[in-house]
């Protein structure tokens, strides 16, 4: 991103979006003091999210029966059409890590299968976003942890640490490709959580081939363990080479939010909340869902910049739109035009396909030709 003299002026920043992640895939019933189980508790956590200030909505379904995350499809769309009607303007951003249980015994074979998790193409009611992970890579989010982070938690647990150490995300191109093509065919948005610096160049390449051609909404991810840690500097790195007209917004694990979520809001970003990513302030003290969200708004007015309604974050994220071409794409993204016919990005050359003898040259270094 580029900024210019009077950019961190508040009054310059497009209105701040909070997402809001309340339904802790990583914890159990008892580990948090708002974990929502039953569906009117799962519901109602929407609901106060919305009323708190959050615009968007990151989804997932727990199963009332069990307490744990459900995977099962018909919970997801029931719970989809309950929190549409109990908050109608509120942008819901399904997490796209679910693979669906296929039914029958016979089909537990299936479950990791890519095509248990395309069927988030086929949610009704539909959701506007889908997270799309590009880039198989480790996400050990344990190492950014201390012990008091998980003290009354399950994962006080050595072996239930070890197991979510041992977390990965399966993007192999085989999935998003054909994953994209399913979204947009549905009408469905991409919502990118990226990792690193090279998976948002993975990004480019998808949009310069023509295989997304819409806003480019995105997660700058500082869970460290594979990705993006703590470095203050990594976190600017993102910031710049993100394009100009992407929307992104923080994300990061336990107490380091008290310092990216305040970096986010002073240099126009926008951040995530909720016991998904975090238990804690600064003080280390329990903290809710939603108490996350009216620190965010309270910090924000602080600042001098505004919180958007759903209504703003809409019109900023572009919730809908999609683009026709390559071209516009790249246009309304602020990048750099594809090359045209005829323009080289490197040399090529006529070779038979053998290693020549080497060549060394005046200053000793070998040649391979």
């Amino acid at each position: 991103m580029y900024f210019t003299d009077d950019s961190l002026y508040p009054e310059n920043m497009l209105p701040l979006i909070i997402t809001a992640a309340p339904y802790a895939p990583s914890w159990l019933p008892g580990d948090a003091p708002d974990i929502s189980v039953t569906w009117d508790e799962q519901v109602q956590a929407a609901v106060d999210c919305y009323n708190a200030g959050a615009a968007i909505l990151h989804f997932h379904v727990r199963d009332p029966a069990t307490g744990h995350l459900s995977t099962d499809f018909d919970h997801f769309n029931y719970l989809l059409a309950r929190v549409r009607e109990a908050v109608p303007n509120m942008i819901i951003q399904v997490g796209g890590s679910i693979s669906f249980a296929p039914k029958g015994e016979d089909k537990k074979a299936e479950w990791l299968d890519y095509d248990t998790r395309h069927m988030l193409a086929e949610l009704s009611p539909k959701p506007e976003f889908v997270t799309v992970a590009v880039g198989t890579c480790m996400m050990d989010i344990t190492q950014m942890w201390t012990p008091d982070d998980v003290k009354g938690t399950h994962l006080e647990d050595p072996k239930q640490m070890a197991a979510w150490a041992g977390m990965f995300t399966d993007a192999a191109p085989a999935f998003y490709l054909e994953h994209l093509k399913r979204l947009k065919k549905n009408g469905i948005q991409p919502y990118f959580p990226l990792a690193h610096v090279h998976q948002l160049e993975i990004v480019e390449r998808l949009i310069r081939h023509g295989v997304h051609m819409g806003p480019l909404n995105m997660a700058i991810g500082c869970y460290g363990g594979g990705g993006c840690g703590h470095n203050p500097f990594d976190w600017m790195e993102f910031i710049r080479r993100t394009p100009q007209g992407a929307i992104a917004s923080f994300w990061a694990g336990m107490r380091i939010n008290a310092v990216a979520q305040p970096m986010a809001i002073i240099l126009g970003q926008h951040v995530r909340v909720g016991n998904e990513d975090n238990l804690w302030n600064s003080k280390r003290e329990r903290i809710t869902t939603v108490q996350q969200v009216e620190a965010i708004v309270e910090l924000s007015q602080r600042f001098g910049r505004k919180v958007a309604t759903t209504d703003e974050a809409r019109k900023i994220m572009k919730v809908g739109v999609w683009y026709d071409s390559v071209e516009e794409t790249l246009r309304n993204l602020g990048l750099p035009p594809n090359r045209e016919k005829g323009e080289q990005g490197f040399m090529v050359w006529e070779t038979d396909g053998k290693k020549s003898a080497a060549h060394v040259m005046s200053d000793s270094h070998p040649m391979a030709y």
